[in-house]
């Protein structure tokens, strides 16, 4: 086969490929749609060995964070959701932060120099966060009590996510059935 044969018979190879892919559904996860189901390890001390489930949480307003440890805005907001988990975790709401970092030991870091005071796990390998295709650091996704996803953050913009995100929650945490 000349040059040329071989180039054509490659270009109709990977446009057929890039039809294929282009007719697979999207994965994001939208407002709506129930929350992936998912067990990660924890990376904080007294959860390395530990596998944190989604649905160890089911009937809690649960704010999904995923973060990495070279994000300024994701180390900006941890200290914030730290505050949220513990004025509202008696109320019923639950921080439940997920790092995407290659390399463990940066997560690890991360989480030891913050101490955030809610699970921190480790999407080693970045198979949930490729799932629900999340599109800048940090996004959020607050699930009601019945694990769908009711709002969505892109981003973290100091005091204004701070009252958006309490507004929300407090609507959430009304709500009597899922």
């Amino acid at each position: 086969m000349s040059g040329f044969g071989r180039l054509t018979a490659a270009g109709v190879s990977v446009a057929g490929l890039c039809l294929a892919l282009s007719s697979w559904p999207l994965a994001a996860l939208e407002v709506g749609e129930e929350a992936p189901i998912f067990e990660l390890p924890g990376l904080r001390a007294g959860t390395d060995s530990e596998v944190v489930k989604l649905s160890d949480y089911r009937g809690k307003v649960v704010y999904v964070d995923f973060w990495a440890s070279w994000c300024a805005p994701c180390k900006a907001s941890f200290p914030m959701l730290a505050k949220l988990d513990r004025e509202l975790g008696a109320r019923g709401f639950q921080v439940v932060a997920i790092g995407i970092d290659e390399k463990p030991t940066a997560a690890e870091a991360f989480v030891k120099k913050l101490n955030p005071g809610f699970p921190t796990l480790h999407d080693l390998g970045q198979k949930l966060v490729r799932r629900v295709e999340v599109p800048t650091m940090p996004t959020s996704f607050l699930l009601g009590r019945d694990g769908k996803v009711r709002f969505i953050h892109r981003g973290f913009h100091g005091d204004r996510t701070e009252s958006e995100l309490r507004r929300q929650i407090a609507e959430l945490l009304a709500e009597t059935n899922p």
